[in-house]
């Protein structure tokens, strides 16, 4: 098998770490300094592709729905909300590190199929906490793959989007009866509750890194306007 080679690296902000591209072959990882093990790889997306399905799932007959993806990674999640939406439909991804949308323009565009390319998609280079407080009534659906999740990892600016307020600026950009879907790492409770208390209709999803198998990560449905059920 052959080594890694490094293809690329990137600056978080706020002293967020050293994120680097590497591949192998076909495979490609994306690693954090002072972490050990991945933050992404491109064998491993089941979860990321769960997270555009669940969150989609009813818009895909609805027509000129938009849909906002935080965090374009290595573009699983936005390659299958642009497989669960209709032709007329808009995909905004926004993405804090510029690096990361330049990796996703050249070899590592292949691995998902070259999402950015689609006519729906609209990149959006900045922080999407900045985003969805700018917003009102914007959104038929808001995907989350920021950071770990509600325990973030990376930046301790993520964690407002989890807080309080950040649920209710969520809350304002999302249309009547939208949807709300974020990708975790694992469970927390207290969240769940944090959600309803902003109003929402609150589902937990319980999903696979890979088909039927790998790590299991946690996906919080929540809906606004619509009860929910949820699986394990």
């Amino acid at each position: 098998m052959n080594k890694w080679i490094q293809r690329g690296s990137a600056e978080i902000p706020n002293n967020g770490g050293t994120m680097k591209l590497l591949q192998r072959d076909q495979e490609f990882s994306i690693r954090l300094s002072g972490i050990r093990g991945e933050l992404m790889n491109s064998r491993v997306h089941g979860s990321e592709e769960a997270l555009a399905e669940l969150g989609c799932a009813r818009l895909g007959s609805v027509a000129d729905v938009r849909v906002l993806v935080g965090g374009l990674g290595m573009g699983f999640t936005l390659a299958a909300v642009l497989r669960s939406v209709p032709a007329s439909a808009q995909a905004v991804v926004a993405e804090l590190i510029p690096e990361v949308a330049e990796w996703n323009r050249g070899p590592l565009g292949e691995c998902a199929g070259r999402p950015l390319l689609d006519a729906r998609t609209r990149l959006h280079l900045g922080d999407v906490a900045a985003l969805v407080a700018d917003s009102r009534d914007a959104f038929d659906a808001i995907l989350l793959d920021v950071d770990n999740g509600p325990e973030g990892l990376t930046q301790d600016n993520n964690n407002w989007l989890y807080s309080a307020a950040g649920l209710q600026a969520m809350h304002r950009a999302m249309r009547p009866e939208s949807t709300l879907a974020i990708w975790s790492a694992g469970a927390s409770p207290l969240f769940v509750i944090r959600l309803k208390k902003t109003g929402f209709h609150t589902a937990v999803h319980t999903v696979r890194a890979r088909p039927g198998k790998g790590s299991r990560h946690t996906i919080f449905v929540a809906r606004k306007g619509v009860a929910l059920q949820g699986r394990s």
